[in-house]
């Protein structure tokens, strides 16, 4: 049984919230090294800068120091399967390195590093989503891997060289972007050979909703780190503020969040979808707090705000917060042979307290609070 004891106008730190929630449901997130808790810890990260309170450090630190073993290696992974998802959870050892000084977080962060120098790459050096998914670009390695390459090159590299980091959103965007509707594919083959793909473009199908949220966020984030006066930051602003524009078109008019298949509300079995929502909430918002973005964007921004709250969150009668409506999961190929048809995209299981769209629901939530602190 759920009750909504809440009022949509105001913030209510729902971010804190829902980190209290997800502490207290999961007070261990030890199963395996997988980059859905890293979005979390990042979320929770966030709740730790606003609020100063070191429970959220403390569960971040638990948590990741199960994996980080004294010596510095990664419970669980391993360098040469070139896997970039596994790169995400790395961001949250610098925070980490930064309050403990401990060397075994470096030791780690070095490790991840290695990773990419080896990571297998397409012609033009883009980096291969996987490496069982070869010579193909998907919106999601962005966030899994940019950021954390950006910010390793900040804290730890003796050459500041961000040109390689920027140079992946610049390969991404060049062949993913769909020039009619602004949009961006999930992902390119540049071998033109994957079923899922057309063979003249080596395109994917369909414009997916949590896809380009993860661009967007990757978008923000390497912007945090990239230097002001680097050549390649107008270029990275300007894929943001063309990617939102292009996503205003397909928010839904009447609630205000977006659809599992971004550009096609009307098709059977199409739904609002709460990763996708919460994610470009983030970068809205985030972009808004920056100057990134131009302050029209602060009415979209309380739409989605809004919109979330209205047609995700339930809270239980503990007071635990629950986001509804998010898609488990969804790729293209591999064993399951998934052909990134629109059939496909709605056929993947619909859950609640997905980590991945609770992570980017408490991003969001932070941003808002962060945008409207009012100044010191």
């Amino acid at each position: 049984m759920t009750s909504t004891v809440y009022d949509v106008d105001t913030i209510q730190n729902w971010a804190a919230r829902m980190s209290d929630s997800v502490m207290k449901r999961t007070p261990e997130l030890k199963h395996k090294w997988e980059y859905d808790n890293g979005v979390i810890f990042k979320g929770i990260e966030l709740v730790y800068e606003l609020t100063q309170d070191h429970k959220y450090l403390d569960y971040i630190r638990t948590n990741m120091d199960f994996f980080i073993e004294e010596a510095g290696s990664i419970r669980g992974y391993t360098v040469d399967e070139h896997n970039i998802d596994h790169v995400n959870n790395g961001k949250l050892l610098f925070p980490l390195y930064r309050a403990t000084g401990e060397e075994r977080y470096r030791i780690a962060a070095d490790l991840l590093r290695q990773q990419l120098m080896k990571h297998p790459r397409t012609s033009e050096g883009a980096f291969w989503h996987k490496q069982i998914y070869p010579y193909q670009i998907w919106l999601d390695g962005l966030y899994m891997g940019a950021p954390f390459y950006a910010e390793y090159i900040r804290e730890f590299a003796d050459i500041k060289d961000y040109s390689d980091v920027t140079q992946q959103f610049k390969l991404c965007y060049q062949h993913t972007r769909d020039p009619q509707t602004g949009l961006l594919y999930h992902a390119w083959d540049e071998k033109k050979e994957q079923p899922w793909c057309d063979p003249e473009t080596g395109l994917s199908k369909n414009f997916w909703g949590r896809s380009i949220g993860w661009f967007v966020m990757a978008l923000v984030d390497v912007l945090d780190i990239l230097p002001a006066d680097h050549e390649d930051r107008d270029a990275i602003i300007q894929m943001l503020t063309e990617t939102m524009e292009a996503l205003m078109k397909v928010q839904d008019p009447d609630s205000g969040v977006f659809y599992q298949v971004l550009n096609l509300p009307d098709a059977k079995g199409n739904y609002l979808e709460s990763s996708a929502s919460c994610m470009i909430l983030y970068a809205v918002t985030k972009g808004l707090r920056k100057g990134y973005l131009p302050e029209r964007y602060r009415v979209k921004m309380e739409q989605i705000r809004k919109g979330i709250i209205e047609e995700f969150i339930t809270i239980t009668e503990e007071g635990l917060i629950n986001l509804n409506k998010t898609c488990q999961v969804a790729g293209l190929g591999g064993k399951d042979k998934r052909d990134g048809t629109y059939a496909y995209y709605i056929s993947e299981p619909i859950i609640c307290n997905d980590p991945k769209g609770i992570g980017a629901f408490i991003l969001a939530m932070a941003e808002v609070e962060l945008l409207n602190k009012p100044a010191q």
